[in-house]
Parts: structure tokens; C-alpha cells; sequence
């Protein structure tokens, strides 16, 4: 087990370090091999479209990759399951999450991250900067500061703002929540959810169900401290929108009994086959919590066989992972120019996500899982994050989703030409990618 930790940290190292330090890069997008290309780029020529903005500051968009950028943003105070570790040490994840979003969406990112954990100097930080960039991805803020931060950037940016973490989370969870439903052959509306868990995320999964169908008088949510309801004093604003009015159950094993579905997204360990052996036939498991899930998976199969089991962890079926919501949210989002992604635009995102679970998988998709029995099924309710048709499906659901809502500034009016453009970028794109990886591979050491 140790030699294994050792081989993934120094292969996880060597990635990181070599060919040179890094994920991303800068690119040029137009010419500069001669004198009159330098001419255009910078000055003179670069005078021209300044005084245009400067007239009239939305053509920042024609003259700017600005219509095609998103900053992702962090001080590092909740960093996957790391923690508070400072922003210097969240760059890598927000690296990454930049790297992300130009492999599945083309989307130009640019990872920012803010030594500042005061929240009102964090946001007039972020909003200080914001006229560069088309987007906002907000990511690894803790509780409840998130939520503050978050509420006060979309009242003062003029960009779409999304704390992933939260609604990047819950698209996800709510797509997989329609497709599992449909299989275990259980209505929405009708089905008892017990969430585990009153972080950001647990909070703006519980909303984003209530947006699908699911009853709040058929949820409960639970905290370390038990069930959140009329016995609780005390509780935080937020916490208080999600008591149940149940004086019957205090604790999480109490809430598990005839549950239809279980979303964890607190500490491992926490349900106990016990528990899950007291939800109703044909359960649903989501054990969410990172690295180790809530209830292993070899526990949770043996104490209910019917059961529908997922995590956030790629080495077991039926990832929940958020690679399949952010990049194609903010496609959308950017490219019909919503100042906002409001919750008609993520409910959109997550039925085109089920959708594509739903067709069967591509020779492409099939080849890179080789392992996998990739039919719409008990282990198969998401695609997997190469699925190339996220990228023509859900952009598109979501830019329509904010047109009919009213808040699409330059909708979108011809979705079939939308969707042809989007699919010759995933081919142009997945040439230029072969081509860089086999090089980037070709310079790693021992290659």
C-alpha cells in the first residue's frame, strides 16, 4: 500500500513538474510573424479597439476574448478534501479546473487565487477584476462564507457567477437523481430523501430537488448533531430553511426508515448497513463525501442488492463528478450573454445530463472503458466525462433555458446552427488534443 501512496505521489509530481511546471498556458490567437502583425496586435493598431470599448464598453466582447473567458477563483479555504490550505496551495486544483474547462467546453480559463479571507475584501477583490473575464467560477470557499460571497458578487457583477462547489454539485446530483429514480421506478415527487450533510453543497443540492419535484415535506436533512428540526435551537438561517416539521425523528438512523433515497455529503462512515438495510426496496445511495464515501460500496451492495449506488470517486461505478456540469453551464451561459445562471438554466443542464446517460454510449466513450458495462442501468446513470455529446447537448439546453427565462442578452436563435458549430469544435478539438498530449507524453521522463 505505501510503495502504491509513493508511485501515485511521484507520478501525480512528475505530471505537475515536467515537461515545464504547470497545467496551462497562454496561446496566441492571431498572427505574429511580421512587423505589421506586432503593428496590429499591440501599438499602434491596439489603440483602435480601445477607444471602441471605451465608447461603448460591451464590445470588450467583439474586440476581446472576454466573451470566451472564465476566471476561477479561490482563497483556498475549503480545497477538495484538504481544507484550509491557503491560496498558494490551491492553485494546483485551480489549475486544473481551468485546464477543465478548455478541454470539454473551449472555454479560456484563468485560475486566480485571492490571499484575502475576509469576505468583503474578497469580494471587492473579485469585483475589481471582473471586467476581464465572461464568467466567475468561484471554488474551495468555505462555509458559510460562501454564501455571502457569492449573493454579493451576483449582485455586483454584470457576469454570470457560480460557486461550483454548490450549484456545479447540485446539477449534477439532481441529474443523476432523475435518472435513478427512473430506473428504481419511483416517482420524484413521492420519494422520501434523507440529505446528510448542511454545508453549501447540501444546501443547494436539497434546492435544486425541490426545483425537480422532490417534496420538502418528504426530505430531512441531518447534520453532525442529528436531524434538523423543531427539537434544534439555535440554528443558522440557512439551516432553519431546511427543518423538517417531523417531531418523530431526531437521529439519522430514525430519518433512514423507509427512505427512498440517501445523499451524503458529510464524513465517512456515517451510514451504517443497519441503516441502509431499513430504506425502502429499491434504495438510492449517493455517498458523496471525499475520499471516503459515507458508506463503502461493497457494504452498501451487500445490505440492499437492489440498491443504486454512486460516489464521487472515478475508481467505482456512477461517479458523480462535476466535469459534467461546469464547463458546458458557462458555454451556455456565455454564449447567449446571461449576466446570470439562475436555477431555469441549471434545471435545464441537468435534464440534458440525464439525457445523454439515457442514448446508448459512443465506440469512442466505449473504448476508453474498456472494463465497463457502460447501459443505462443500476451502474451506468451519468456519461462519463469524455462523452463528447455533453458538449452539443447540454450548452445548448441551457443557452435556450436562459432565453425563455429572460435573461439571455444575446439569445440564441438558431439552436440547430448553434449545435452544428459546438460539434465541429468537439472535432477540431479532439484532433488538436491527440496531437498535444502525445507530445506532452513523449517529453515526460522515462518516456
Amino acid at each position: 500500500m505505501n510503495s502504491k501512496i509513493h508511485s501515485d505521489k511521484e507520478r501525480a509530481l512528475a505530471y505537475h513538474r515536467y515537461p515545464r511546471p504547470g497545467k496551462t498556458e497562454t496561446v496566441p490567437t492571431k498572427p505574429f510573424s511580421t512587423p505589421d502583425d506586432l503593428a496590429l496586435a499591440y501599438s499602434p493598431g491596439v489603440a483602435f479597439p480601445c477607444l471602441e470599448i471605451a465608447e461603448k464598453p460591451d464590445d470588450s466582447y467583439l474586440y476581446t476574448n472576454r466573451g470566451n473567458t472564465v476566471a476561477v477563483i479561490s482563497n483556498g479555504t475549503a480545497v477538495l478534501g484538504l481544507g484550509n490550505i491557503g491560496a498558494a496551495a490551491a492553485k494546483p486544483v485551480m489549475e486544473g479546473k481551468a485546464m477543465l474547462f478548455k478541454i470539454f467546453a473551449g472555454l479560456d480559463a484563468t485560475d486566480v487565487e485571492v490571499d484575502q479571507t475576509d469576505p468583503e475584501k474578497f469580494v471587492e477583490t473579485v469585483r475589481a477584476i471582473s471586467l476581464s473575464y465572461g464568467g466567475i467560477n468561484l471554488e474551495d470557499i468555505k462555509a458559510p462564507e460562501c454564501f455571502h460571497i457569492e449573493d454579493e458578487l451576483k449582485r455586483l457583477c454584470d457576469i454570470p457567477v457560480m460557486h461550483d462547489d454548490q450549484h456545479g454539485t447540485a446539477v449534477v446530483v439532481g441529474a443523476a437523481m432523475l435518472n435513478a429514480l427512473e430506473i428504481q421506478n419511483k416517482q420524484i415527487s413521492q420519494a422520501k430523501v434523507v440529505v446528510n450533510g448542511a454545508g453549501a453543497a447540501a444546501m443547494a443540492c436539497t434546492r435544486l430537488l425541490f426545483a425537480l419535484g422532490v417534496s420538502p415535506e418528504n426530505t430531512v436533512m441531518a447534520d453532525s448533531k442529528g436531524v434538523i428540526g423543531p427539537h434544534r435551537s439555535n440554528l443558522s438561517p440557512q439551516k432553519q430553511e431546511f427543518a423538517t416539521s417531523r417531531t418523530d425523528i431526531t437521529t439519522l438512523a430514525q430519518a433512514m426508515v423507509d427512505a427512498d433515497v440517501f445523499i451524503g455529503l458529510s464524513v465517512a462512515d456515517v451510514l451504517t448497513p443497519e441503516m441502509v438495510r431499513t430504506m425502502a426496496p429499491r434504495p438510492i445511495v449517493f455517498a458523496l463525501a471525499n475520499p471516503n464515501p459515507e458508506i463503502s460500496r461493497e457494504k452498501a451492495l451487500a445490505s440492499a442488492p437492489d440498491i443504486i449506488y454512486a460516489t464521487g470517486r472515478s475508481d467505482y461505478p456512477n461517479q458523480i463528478n462535476n466535469v459534467l456540469g461546469f464547463p458546458y453551464i458557462f458555454r451556455g451561459a456565455l454564449d447567449c450573454r446571461a449576466p446570470d445562471v439562475n436555477m431555469d438554466m441549471k434545471l435545464a443542464a441537468a435534464h440534458a445530463i440525464a439525457a445523454v446517460a439515457r442514448e446508448p454510449v459512443t465506440h469512442a466513450v466505449a473504448a476508453l472503458y474498456p472494463d465497463e458495462h457502460l447501459v443505462f442501468g443500476p451502474e451506468y446513470i451519468l456519461p462519463k466525462p469524455f462523452d463528447r455529446r455533453l458538449l452539443c447537448s447540454v450548452p445548448p439546453a441551457v443557452a435556450k433555458a436562459a432565453a425563455t427565462s429572460g435573461i439571455a442578452r444575446r439569445p440564441i436563435d438558431n439552436l440547430e446552427r448553434y449545435c452544428r458549430r459546438l460539434r465541429l469544435y468537439v472535432a477540431d478539438t479532439d484532433r488538436h488534443l491527440s496531437a498535444f498530449i502525445s507530445g506532452v507524453r513523449a517529453k515526460l521522463p522515462g518516456a
